[in-house]
């Protein structure tokens, strides 16, 4: 496989260039600012600092990508989305169910063997991060843990923002910049509402 063949793969697209996609571009700066927030918000959490590192992360390497479009931009913009849905799976049972952590780290090949089965199913990449986010709000709704709201809502948020990047190639006739940008808008929030739901959960009080 060439890793440096030019990929389009979206309707901003019409060329090869580093500004071909000024719109895709420019809108990743959100993921930017929500790892800004969420370093700001970390003091005292543990996972806090690194989950900023990690949205940090997909800031740059979707930035990579939609500027170079190429195979190994494309690859390292999945790839760190993969590594923070990993590393906050693996977290999830710890901080908001209080298993052990060894026991925690389970959820990560758990998640990936999820993964792997749906998109052999024809479900994609991102359809189990949309599964993942309504387990957790379904049990910490069960746990009656109010933060089941954050999933709640993040759930639905990546729902919206997959609807979007899925019409990204049909809408183009229409709207020629196409629908991606919003994808990486409504996912920056995602990312800072799981995150900062981690972090409350980490730094509230232990029950008694």
């Amino acid at each position: 496989m060439d890793w440096t063949a030019y990929v389009d793969g979206y309707c901003e697209r019409l060329a090869p260039g580093l500004w071909g996609e000024p719109l895709n571009d420019v809108t990743n700066l959100a993921f930017l600012v929500a790892a800004a927030a969420v370093w700001w918000r970390a003091r005292g959490a543990r996972t806090g600092r690194t989950l900023a590192v990690l949205i940090g992360l997909v800031f740059l390497a979707s930035t990579v990508f939609h500027l170079t479009a190429t195979r190994w931009g494309g690859a390292a913009d999945s790839g760190f989305i993969l590594v923070f849905v990993l590393y906050y799976a693996a977290m999830f049972p710890h901080v908001f169910l209080r298993v052990r952590l060894k026991l925690s780290w389970l959820a990560a090949p758990a998640f990936v063997a999820l993964t792997v089965a749906m998109a052999a199913l024809g479900g994609g990449l991102y359809l189990p991060a949309l599964v993942g986010l309504a387990v957790f709000a379904g049990v910490l709704l069960y746990a009656r843990d109010p933060y089941w709201t954050h999933f709640a809502i993040a759930g639905a948020l990546f729902a919206l923002s997959l609807a979007f990047r899925s019409i990204d190639g049909v809408v183009c006739g229409d709207f020629p910049s196409g629908t991606h940008f919003l994808w990486h808008l409504l996912n920056a929030v995602v990312l800072y509402v799981v995150s900062n739901a981690m972090i409350s959960k980490e730094k509230a009080p232990s029950p008694t």
